[in-house]
């Protein structure tokens, strides 16, 4: 027994002197020039590849760094440049018939550069594309294109034919020749195949080559393929840190790659977002003031050709406006979309929900080199303003100081069109029965105290205010002003807020029925119960507006002398009264 024991310890001990010592007699790189002409051959790019090394214990080939050639229309530079390739071999094939059988590729610390032109191509379009042999005019070989086929074609070791057996070969009698096998076409996918396919810890970098911006990074990708092949469809997941923070996931199938351009490969998967910052990430223009973090969950499916998309997530921290600051409370989204991958252009539908208030979001959308140009429809239908008041900080809304909205709905009707970073909005905005609360519109016009205790308190009620609206980087222009506060009249004008919330309106108040604090003070102006409209002008901020009276729009207009002997003197000081002005004396 002891002998039988010592008889097997020398055997395994043997085993593992080979095991160590073998790598020493097996020089793979013998295989490098195998290696690199497969890859070459199945990308259609350039590959090479460093010292080779044989690893007995792991199965597999390994070089010291991979280098892949980019698509010369696009750059000079690699499009791949990696650390570290390890190739996983069948050993026994190896080792007794030098044969190489690779069952598994990984590439380690790959950068891979991501680039695509102004008509929509990416450079890794052409993968595996294999280049047709160069033809003069006539459509035959050239020289340099025969030399080429004839350095890749196998060198028959058979004695060529005398001029006799080519006179007896068959198709020299008029006889027709065997079929040759078809050649495979330079849009034919290579017959390759990998049971395992992985990325670890690569760099992508995607840009343009018609623009200067900086291109957008995605660090720790790390890729897992199983069974992949170029003919028929293989699973795949993909993870990745986003530019300027957050993470990405897809798990899916793709394939079979589209032989023509891969960019146009079938695709679905399922997608994953957690906490992208759109700001940072470089999605946006930098000057368009859209910020936010975004989470969502959804599915992509693609046949080359059109890819269609839908899910929903939530966007903390939104703004929509360099002037605006982020929102306090999230906004939900649900979203669906159909987009043409050649033409680059889409259509999307979006819920975009804010508590209970809802708008609907629909139209389509043109990706172009320099970003993204919308043409969508914004409908809001009696959306519950306490809801919508945690979105005005996000849209750059700024409210009179210590004022802020209370009750009431909002209805709008918007069409967004032009360039993310240049939006221009335009259409008809409502408000009805809301209160700004915080704010005395009263107070504007003339000390309360002295109204003969009529008073509207420190809230104004707005019963309806309605304008059209206009909104671009210019600023925000409001067509037919429409406000309707029950305490002091119908205003009625149109007017401007700058870049910088200054304003510029020029509006008319008709004042309101006897009673009110306005109507008290037309009687006061010798005006009698009938009402009158008063011009004026509103200046300052949007956090600090100033009310001027129109003394000359009051002198010129309706207030003229009358028959029944107003005095225009008494009407003058009666409304510079509204503003708080001292009265001129008599």
């Amino acid at each position: 027994m002891k002998r039988a024991l010592k008889i097997i310890g020398i055997i395994i001990a043997i085993l593992i002197v080979l095991l160590i010592a073998l790598p020493f007699f097996v020089d793979v790189n013998l295989f490098k020039p195998q290696i690199q002409s497969e890859l070459s051959s199945a990308l259609g790019r350039q590959v090479n590849v460093g010292n080779l090394k044989l690893s007995i214990l792991s199965g597999s080939v390994s070089a010291d760094d991979l280098s892949i050639s980019d698509d010369p229309a696009f750059s000079t530079q690699p499009f791949v440049k990696a650390k570290s390739l390890d190739v996983g071999v069948e050993l026994m094939p190896l080792i007794f018939s030098k044969t190489l059988n690779v069952t598994e590729l990984t590439i380690t610390d790959p950068q891979v550069a991501l680039l695509r032109n102004n008509a929509g191509k990416w450079n890794f379009s052409s993968l595996g594309n294999k280049p047709a042999p160069e033809a003069n005019s006539s459509g035959r070989p050239t020289e340099a294109g025969k030399e080429s086929n004839a350095a890749a074609a196998p060198q028959s070791k058979e004695p060529r034919p005398s001029t006799t057996e080519k006179a007896a070969h068959p198709a020299n009698k008029g006889e027709t020749a065997p079929p040759k096998a078809p050649a495979e076409s330079p849009s034919s996918n290579p017959n390759l195949s990998v049971g395992k396919l992985m990325v670890k810890n690569g760099t992508l970098s995607v840009g343009n080559i018609s623009t200067h911006e900086k291109p957008q990074v995605y660090s720790d990708a790390n890729i897992n393929v199983q069974n992949f092949s170029f003919n028929s469809n293989f699973p795949f997941t993909l993870t990745t840190n986003l530019p300027g923070g957050g993470s990405a996931k897809l798990d899916g199938t793709a394939g079979p790659i589209d032989a023509s351009d891969a960019s146009l490969t079938p695709l679905q998967a399922k997608i994953a977002v957690n906490n992208l910052d759109v700001a940072a990430s470089g999605f946006v223009p930098p000057d368009s003031g859209i910020a936010g973090n975004v989470d969502f969950n959804g599915n992509v499916k693609s046949n080359g050709h059109q890819a269609d998309a839908d899910g929903a997530g939530n966007i903390s921290k939104l703004k929509v406006s360099p002037k605006g600051s982020p929102a306090p409370k999230p906004v939900d989204l649900k979203f669906n979309t159909t987009y043409e991958l050649q033409k680059q252009t889409g259509v999307a539908t979006a819920d975009v929900t804010v508590g209970k208030a809802l708008a609907k979001l629909t139209g389509n959308y043109d990706v172009q080199p320099t970003g993204i140009v919308l043409n969508m429809k914004l409908a809001a239908d009696n959306m519950p303003v306490d809801d919508l008041q945690t979105l005005l900080p996000a849209l750059g809304v700024t409210l009179p100081s210590g004022s802020h909205l209370e009750g009431g709905t909002l209805t709008a009707n918007f069409t967004i069109v032009g360039p993310a970073d240049k939006l221009v909005i335009n259409g008809p905005v409502q408000l009805a029965n809301t209160k700004l609360a915080g704010f005395d519109l009263g107070s504007k016009f003339s000390a309360i105290s002295a109204l003969a205790g009529a008073k509207t308190g420190q809230d104004t009620t707005i019963q309806n205010f309605s304008t059209d609206a206009h909104v671009s980087p210019q600023g925000i222009q409001t067509q037919n002003v429409n406000l309707n506060v029950p305490a002091v009249g119908l205003i009625t004008g149109n007017g401007t807020i700058s870049p910088q919330n200054a304003l510029n309106y020029q509006l008319n108040a008709k004042l309101g029925a006897a009673g009110s604090v306005v109507g008290g003070l037309t009687q006061m102006a010798g005006l009698g119960n009938k009402g009158a409209a008063i011009p004026f002008s509103i200046e300052g901020t949007t956090s600090d507006p100033k009310f001027v009276p129109n003394i000359k729009g009051m002198l010129g207009s309706q207030f003229a002398p009358t028959a029944n002997g107003q005095n225009p003197a008494n009407i003058v000081n009666g409304i510079t009264g509204l503003f708080g002005k001292k009265k001129k004396p008599q």
